[in-house]
């Protein structure tokens, strides 16, 4: 990360919001790649409303990308493999409001990945319109959350992040064995 907050500090500050905006697009795309790292970027560089506001966008556009991009890739490979499925079905074939809804709540969970948010509205009958509506309405408190975590971080001393580590690694842990345990 020291090195994206290099480089988007010796470019022109168009430019930088550009980049970081390609590199949201780029992360929706990816649908696995999680975006907080590029969120403490915008704000170290751009300040709090800056980073919110870049981060948004790039967000917001990237994850309509992803929807036509993951409506043409996978929707008929996906209700090809889960035809046997039920459950599955039912949530592919959530009727509109439904849908809306279960896209709101999903992106206003800052641990739910993104992408796959994306990929059901994508491979369920969800429209277009529908899901650039839900998905900016579920997106600007998670990431205004995002946003006010990543900025306290960047403006914590150096011991405040490793305290934050720990005890998101020992969270991690705790969740892990208690997984591990209800397998049993």
């Amino acid at each position: 990360m020291d090195a994206l907050l290099t480089y988007l500090h010796m470019l022109p500050l168009p430019v930088a919001v550009l980049l970081s905006i390609s590199l949201n697009i780029l992360i929706a795309i990816s649908g696995v790649v999680p975006s907080a790292f590029l969120t403490a970027a915008n704000v170290a560089v751009f300040g709090f409303w800056g980073g919110f506001s870049v981060s948004l966008i790039g967000e917001i556009v990237g994850s309509l990308i992803a929807f036509g991009l993951y409506r043409k890739g996978f929707r008929h490979v996906i209700a090809d493999k889960t035809k046997h499925a039920p459950r599955l079905q039912k949530l592919l074939h959530a009727s509109p409001k439904e849908a809306f809804l279960f896209v709101i709540g999903l992106r206003l969970m800052p641990f739910v990945p993104s992408g796959l948010v994306t990929l059901y509205a994508a491979v369920g009958t969800m429209s277009f319109g529908s899901f650039a509506v839900a998905g900016s309405i579920g997106k600007l408190p998670a990431l205004l959350l995002e946003t006010s975590a990543t900025y306290a971080l960047v403006e914590w001393a150096q011991a405040g992040q490793y305290l934050v580590f720990v005890l998101a690694f020992a969270l991690l842990l705790h969740v892990w064995k208690k997984f591990n345990n209800s397998q049993r």
